[in-house]
């Protein structure tokens, strides 16, 4: 708990117990007030800090159940513990149900009172805490914590603030490391299902046989050790929202049960009869091409377009690279508290030529390694990897050349990008997927360069 020497207000009008609770808290190490009735008491709630209350119930001008109402309607969130005498608890429980944090009756016993007073205390603390990690949590999943003033990210952000108070469902698509369960929290929290759960799970992740039971639950003997009623993911994530990471790795027999409960708006556990009512938000994601999928057979259609309502695609870092000063700030505030963190232009050179195949995820981890290799202030060329250095390399050597008279840059470009995509296509036998993992490319982007520039299968 915290450490500050806390303030706390004694509200009694008879002054013998008044002066008596005074010299008792003031030996346990607390600031006090006094006050002799629940209106002087609340004229000074309101001037001071005051993280506790301990108030006699029967007073004149204002009671203690009075002054109670009063902090109540008036929004003031102080913890009050009510003191009253045995013949009148009744009058503490009522105020128990108002919202006192608890009663101790005359005669009291030190040690009583001291228990108390330390566990109102501790409970206002981690009250307080929780509230604080709240905001933090909320302001870290906010779309502002989207680093980036790029126009891909600006475009984005715009994106997600009018899609998030919708109940749509949401595809995320994107290559790894660009984010995807960043931007489905960042989703939820900024939805009117902030205050429910968020239930992420990885379809990949888990065994096939085993997945049907971890989204829909089961009850006791629906399989050998089903030895008890389990709820699932579904049922967790009631009235919030259910997060599919790569959705592309759902089995095609799971495909069929999760469109039906989208359409039907209903689940029944493995093993159940009864049909349960389902309420949650949808976000799915995955770092391949569905629609490619669909046509391979290998994805349902009518699932695609279900959960597809609102798309979403997060660009890599190599097409914002604009963004990638900021981020390093950022990542290293993240991992020391501290914001004087520099860049030499040489390594910020090698940083903006770099193609990213592992994307933000990847910027992360070059920050924590630099911070632990570099000096500690500023990031420089020698606490990079290899990988980084000798690409750069390579790339600048074959541009040494002279260039022709009659040289077109987009020409010369397109040969070179043509090039390599069929030293991929070559590399990776024809398979247009291993051909972009190997470029460090979406599927949909190598797609995309092929038709592009005119090349077959």
């Amino acid at each position: 708990m915290s450490q500050k020497k806390h303030n706390i207000l004694i509200v009694e009008d008879e002054v013998s117990l008044r002066q008596m609770l005074t010299i008792l808290l003031k030996r346990e190490g607390y600031s006090v007030e006094q006050a002799d009735n629940g209106l002087n008491a609340l004229s000074m709630i309101k001037e001071k800090s005051i993280d506790l209350i301990i108030s006699d119930i029967q007073m004149p001008k204002m009671t203690g159940i009075e002054l109670l109402r009063s902090l109540w309607d008036e929004n003031i969130d102080v913890p009050m513990i009510m003191v009253t005498a045995f013949s009148s608890t009744e009058e503490a429980v009522e105020a128990m149900k108002l919202g006192a944090y608890d009663y101790i009756t005359k005669p009291f016993k030190n040690d009583e009172i001291r228990l108390v007073i330390k566990n109102a205390l501790e409970r206002k603390y981690l009250q307080s805490e929780n509230r604080r990690l709240k905001q933090q949590l909320g302001e870290r999943f906010s779309f502002k914590s989207l680093i980036g003033d790029s126009p891909a990210m600006k475009q984005l952000i715009s994106l997600l603030e009018r899609i998030a108070p919708s109940q749509a469902n949401v595809l995320i698509t994107g290559e790894s490391g660009t984010g995807k369960e960043l931007v489905a929290k960042a989703l939820h929290l900024n939805s009117d299902r902030k205050k429910n759960p968020f239930v992420p799970i990885n379809c990949g992740a888990i065994p096939e046989n085993l997945l049907e039971s971890e989204l829909f639950g089961h009850e006791k003997g629906a399989f050998t050790g089903a030895d008890k009623r389990k709820s699932g993911l579904f049922e967790s994530a009631e009235n919030g929202t259910l997060f599919l990471d790569e959705i592309g790795e759902l089995p095609m027999g799971m495909q069929v049960k999760l469109l039906r409960v989208l359409q039907e708006r209903e689940f029944r556990r493995v093993g159940g009869t009864e049909n349960l009512p389902l309420n949650i938000r949808l976000v799915a994601a995955t770092n391949q091409d569905l629609e490619q999928m669909v046509q391979d057979g290998t994805f349902r259609e009518d699932l695609f377009y279900r959960l597809n309502v609102v798309s979403v695609e997060l660009p890599p870092l190599r097409m914002r690279t604009e963004d990638i000063p900021m981020l390093v700030t950022n990542f290293y505030r993240q991992q020391t508290g501290k914001s004087d963190y520099r860049i030499h232009q040489d390594a910020l050179k090698l940083l903006l030529n770099y193609h990213w195949p592992g994307n933000v995820r990847e910027l992360e981890n070059l920050v924590e390694r630099c911070i632990v290799l570099g000096d500690g202030h500023e990031l420089k060329v020698d606490c990079l990897p290899p990988s980084i250095v000798r690409r750069h390399t390579q790339t600048c050597s074959a541009l040494l050349e002279d260039i022709p008279d009659d040289f077109v840059l987009e020409t010369w470009l397109e040969d070179i990008e043509r090039t390599v995509l069929l030293k991929a296509l070559d590399k990776s036998g024809g398979v247009r997927k291993k051909a972009a993992e190997l470029l460090g490319i979406s599927f949909r982007s190598i797609r995309y360069r092929l038709d592009k520039l005119g090349v077959g299968d």
